[in-house]
């Protein structure tokens, strides 16, 4: 079941949500509630996968939507959490989806917003942070991207079509973990294609 921060849960998406508010996401729900409720859900342990976005990005997956430089005197003032945190907090996995290039994959984030496996092995733990939870996937324009199960550091698992491991390692602002073997994700069918063009996102907010 899809639910949203701000309180839809289990809505029929006729049309794609510009955001988490929007009133898509309440469209013949089971329940319009509000964000308190969703992330007690979260809190309880009753959300397995959370996607998020990010403008930064580091080797454990500390994500950053809120400044670009320095908090008192940022370059970029960005978004902010919203439910960003307690997403990143108390979700069992989350999914990191973004675009893929050196200003946004840095060695250090300008500002943690949504915690990641923090500093590595154990950090997470020992932040209070439930055990068994954080980062699981990172999708983005190059490659899907994982993380080792020891070192908690981002590990490369498959380049998108017609994209080298070297793009990929070019484009990345950090030492990325590359293993003996890469697979390459199987580009999508024209069926494929014209579904996600024409039913899923037709008025081309995403696509």
């Amino acid at each position: 079941m899809t639910i949203f921060e701000f309180g839809g849960t289990g809505a029929i998406l006729e049309t794609l949500p510009l955001a988490v508010g929007g009133g898509c996401t309440f469209n013949r729900a089971v329940a319009a509630s509000g964000i308190r409720d969703i992330v007690e859900t979260a809190q309880r342990g009753f959300v397995e996968y959370g996607f998020l976005g990010g403008a930064q990005i580091d080797p454990y997956g500390n994500l950053n939507t809120t400044v670009i430089g320095d908090h008192a005197q940022p370059k970029v003032r960005l978004p902010g959490s919203g439910g960003g945190n307690d997403v990143g907090s108390n979700c069992w996995r989350t999914i990191a989806i973004m675009p893929h290039d050196r200003r946004r994959f840095v060695e250090k984030v300008d500002f943690i917003t949504t915690p990641g496996y923090l500093s590595g092995p154990g950090a997470r733990e020992a932040a209070g942070l439930p055990r068994g939870t954080g980062p699981y996937r990172v999708v983005t324009t190059l490659a899907l991207l994982g993380y080792h199960s020891e070192s908690k550091r981002m590990l490369l698992l498959a380049t998108q079509p017609g994209v080298t491991v070297d793009q990929i390692v070019e484009n990345t602002g950090f030492e990325l973990l590359v293993p003996d073997r890469v697979e390459e994700n199987p580009a999508p069918s024209a069926e494929e294609l014209r579904i996600l063009r024409e039913e899923v996102d037709a008025e081309g907010l995403y696509i």
